[in-house]
């Protein structure tokens, strides 16, 4: 049984939009045709006050954090925030998978199709498995510039690893979390278990300026963060550039490499980074920088590099929600250079690329099956509004 159905306008992404819109799509969600209602008996047609757009991509999210909703202060700058993580993580199992669940189905009615996700252990695996979502799960590793602590930290992440198969709707990498927390030795342990080309590798990048100052200058803040967890940065040596040429060093061009976060990331960055990684990718989660720094990045350094930009919502604890819309509401609420269209690229197809589901994912065209969402609430003038809300229709 075939739907038709039809919208104020259609946005596929990869085309021009279509105002009075109708997707045709089988039952397995497959898009059969695009086109106009004037096509069509009126009677035939499933019809929508709103938009339809893709489905969304959250390039970037702890799933497994879910639990920890609203158990954070907001404004404690990145350090103030880990530190939190650490002491307030731990939770009944009964009450994580709960917390899951819930988001995993938040995500899904909220019009996201695929997730990138950082996992640190196995506790989203068994929701993954079942889930309508596409999942790329990101192995994240870090040893704190302990080089000491490099194999035994790999060898507890790759347990973690081998303990998700891959599969159709599952893809997964071993990743490193940070530049500030990842030793040469441990970054190419990581390289020698992503030995096939093609992989999506997730990095934390620039989030927080005693990172920048860490690798600039050898001083900051970063060296009581470190003692107060009983390490030393005694044999650290700062490189005089900012953090995201050290990771530089150790990345793999081989790969698509996706940067997380760049609230503090220059045009001379980005042009570095896409100098020597061919496919890169940089994910924006504005709600988590305001909710953890009360900073956004420069996206016009984006803009002027031509930056392949995606959109994640990190965690629920350090966000209001797991909405790829409200970050959308977000950057264009303060960047109002930026315009729809842009934006909503960021949200589909861009973080389709990014997961490497762009030939199914990511925009509406015949053959494809992206998933519709549909945009309630629209402005007739920016699209969005502070009460626009979005939904997966099919």
């Amino acid at each position: 049984m075939y739907r038709k159905i039809c919208a104020d306008a259609i946005y596929p992404v990869s085309s021009e939009k279509i105002i009075n819109g109708v997707v045709v799509i089988d039952d397995q969600g497959t898009i059969l045709e695009i086109s106009d209602a004037s096509k069509f008996d009126p009677a035939e047609l499933e019809t929508y006050k709103g938009i339809i757009t893709p489905g969304m991509v959250n390039t970037h999210c702890h799933l497994e954090l879910s639990h920890m909703h609203n158990k954070i202060p907001t404004g404690t700058g990145l350090l103030g925030f880990i530190g939190n993580v650490v002491k307030n993580r731990a939770a009944e199992s009964e009450y994580i998978q709960e917390c899951i669940v819930n988001s995993d189905k938040y995500m899904y009615d909220n019009g996201i199709v695929a997730v990138g996700d950082i996992s640190n252990k196995t506790d989203t695996f068994p929701v993954k498995r079942k889930s309508a979502l596409k999942y790329y799960t990101f192995i994240e590793n870090f040893d704190f510039l302990q080089k000491e602590n490099a194999l035994p930290t790999f060898d507890m992440y790759k347990k973690v690893y081998d303990d998700l198969e891959e599969k159709e709707h599952l893809r997964k990498s071993m990743s490193p979390h940070a530049p500030y927390s990842m030793s040469p030795d441990l970054f190419k342990l990581v390289n020698s278990l992503n030995d096939i080309a093609g992989k999506t590798i997730s990095i934390h990048n620039q989030e927080t300026p005693p990172e920048n100052e860490l690798f600039l200058n050898g001083t900051g803040e970063f060296y009581e963060f470190f003692k107060s967890f009983n390490m030393s940065l005694e044999d650290f040596k700062s490189i005089g550039k900012t953090s995201i040429y050290y990771a530089l060093q150790y990345l793999d061009p081989r790969h698509k490499t996706l940067f997380v976060h760049n609230t503090l990331t220059t045009q001379e960055d980005i042009q570095a980074a896409q100098l020597l990684l061919p496919e890169t990718y940089w994910a924006t989660c504005p709600n988590a920088n305001l909710y953890i720094e009360n900073r956004l990045p420069n996206y016009k350094a984006f803009l002027e590099t031509d930056a392949n930009v995606t959109i994640g919502t990190d965690s629920l604890t350090s966000n209001w929600q797991l909405s790829v819309l409200e970050e959308m509401k977000t950057i264009l609420k303060y960047q109002s250079y930026l315009n729809f269209e842009q934006v909503l690229q960021w949200a589909t197809l861009n973080g389709a690329k990014a997961l490497s589901w762009e030939n199914e994912l990511g925009s509406i065209e015949v053959g494809k099956k992206p998933g519709l969402v549909l945009i309630e609430n629209i402005d007739s003038r920016t699209i969005l509004s502070s009460n626009s809300t979005s939904r997966r229709i099919a």
